[in-house]
């Protein structure tokens, strides 16, 4: 059949499930009284100059609903801070921070443990997981927190350790267990609740190179089933690519940069930026899309998809020595993808920013 060829067109962003506008997290004394009334955000120096330490500054974001959306950045760039605002673990000196068109900051802290309980989970490098209680009733905790009926709680539990590839596994203590397996009834127990934020704060850091992929490749499979708002933080850009929709880069508590890992590699918006992303694989990041050229609509030796990474194509392309047709879900036709371009980026003679 002939694909019909179509413009390329955006598709309509999703509603932001989070939103945190203006946020500051302030260390000192007189913290609120200085950023009150004040005509224009306060630099980096004259935060000194006050004796104040801005561990979060002057932080706006969105994150869509259904993203996996990364904060990253270097040791104290304030990453794991912004997201304990976020959640309202410490409190922000100034700002909003909106949840399902809720201010959260306007909560009181009975209202807080409350979403905790039933809207968000949390899971975070140490695993704190209870040593006295087996993997089932580890998992089965928060709800019984909520005073779920045992019945019920064990049976949720049981549902989402089989989710995580632990089934079999549910009368083990967490000394009989792997790191890897320790961090799956991590993920379990925050699954339980069935959350609809998902706060992940450098989860897989402390765990060896090959079970880290392995808990990446995890989180990717339960995303693609259960379509959760993730908010991860990570100091690891490797991970980044590899997991994010969207990536937000920090220094100095200030967000430099928000951009999909491709835009963030090929638009740099400071020095720093680049310097992070200097040598990231570009065939890992960019799209089928970014190369594709207009189609001729004759002789291709298969069919693409825009969204594909290069690296993932590559092999197929060059090896069939013939351009693939680039084809979105319904079969239209956007353009194609040449050989010569992929090889061409694969040895350093990509476009321009590539």
């Amino acid at each position: 059949m002939a694909l019909a060829q179509v413009p390329i067109g955006a598709s309509a962003e999703k509603p932001a499930k989070l939103s945190c506008k203006h946020v500051w997290k302030l260390f000192g004394q007189n913290a609120e009284s200085f950023l009150a009334g004040r005509p224009t955000p306060p630099d980096a120096a004259a935060l000194a100059e006050a004796g104040l330490v801005g561990a979060v500054r002057d932080v706006t974001l969105d994150v869509a609903e259904g993203e996996i959306f990364i904060v990253m950045g270097l040791s104290g760039s304030g990453k794991s801070t912004l997201l304990r605002c976020l959640a309202r673990l410490i409190e922000p000196t100034a700002g909003q921070v909106v949840f399902e068109g809720r201010d959260l900051l306007k909560a009181s802290e009975a209202e807080m443990i409350d979403i905790r309980r039933h809207k968000m989970g949390m899971v975070f490098q140490n695993f704190a997981l209870l040593p006295h209680l087996s993997v089932l009733d580890n998992v089965a905790f928060p709800l019984a927190i909520q005073s779920v009926p045992k019945d019920k709680r064990l049976a949720r539990a049981r549902e989402v350790i089989e989710l995580v590839g632990l089934k079999g596994r549910e009368g083990a203590y967490p000394r009989e267990l792997s790191g890897g397996q320790q961090q799956r009834v991590g993920i379990a127990r925050s699954l339980a609740v069935g959350p609809d934020l998902w706060f992940l704060d450098e989860p897989f850091s402390a765990l060896d190179p090959l079970i880290r992929r392995e808990m990446q490749t995890e989180l990717q499979r339960l995303q693609a089933v259960l379509k959760k708002t993730i908010i991860f933080i990570t100091h690891d850009f490797d991970e980044a690519i590899r997991l994010a929709d969207r990536i937000a880069i920090m220094k100095d508590g200030a967000v430099i940069q928000t951009g999909t890992p491709e835009e963030l590699v090929l638009r740099p918006a400071t020095e720093y930026v680049a310097e992070f992303t200097r040598d990231v694989q570009r065939a890992k990041v960019m799209s089928v899309r970014s190369l594709m050229r207009p189609a001729n609509g004759a002789g291709y030796a298969g069919t693409v998809r825009p969204e594909q990474k290069i690296a993932a194509i590559a092999a197929q392309v060059i090896e069939a020595g013939k351009p693939f047709a680039v084809a979105d879900e319904s079969g239209a036709l956007l353009g194609e993808i040449a050989p010569q371009a992929v090889l061409d980026l694969l040895i350093g003679r990509g476009p321009a920013g590539a």
